[in-house]
């Protein structure tokens, strides 16, 4: 619980940017598809199918086609999300990402993989 309440309040602080590059519709389309995947995307990391990795981006841990299509679907709208902020905040999308990383690593689950910064797989605890 603490997990979805945490991405949901990420998801709505990312959306009140706004860039020029990306148009509000769009991202308002990329926050609604984000939060529909939420649930799923937290059951595959229950299973460890899937992971967190350093550069803000899911993971498949397993060879499981259902896993492999949402984490397809969720890196594409967090690389948006993550390409408005730093045009936003005019830093690289490396910086964002690394930083969200971070973030998302520090509110997860325990029992989630999490790749650290120097790339080690561990269940966070």
């Amino acid at each position: 619980m603490k997990t979805i309440l945490f991405r949901l309040l990420l998801i709505v602080g990312v959306f009140s940017f706004g860039t020029a590059a990306v148009r509000a519709e769009d991202l308002g389309a990329v926050k609604t598809r984000m939060t529909q995947r939420l649930a799923e995307l937290d059951q595959f990391k229950e299973k460890g199918a899937i992971g967190e990795n350093n550069r803000g981006l899911v993971e498949l841990r397993d060879a499981s086609p259902a896993a492999g299509d949402i984490v397809a679907a969720e890196n594409r709208d967090r690389e948006t999300v993550y390409a408005a902020i730093a045009q936003q905040q005019r830093v690289s999308v490396e910086t964002v990402s690394r930083a969200r990383a971070k973030q998302i690593a520090s509110g997860s689950a325990a029992g989630v993989w999490i790749q650290s910064e120097s790339g080690e797989w561990s269940k966070k605890k």
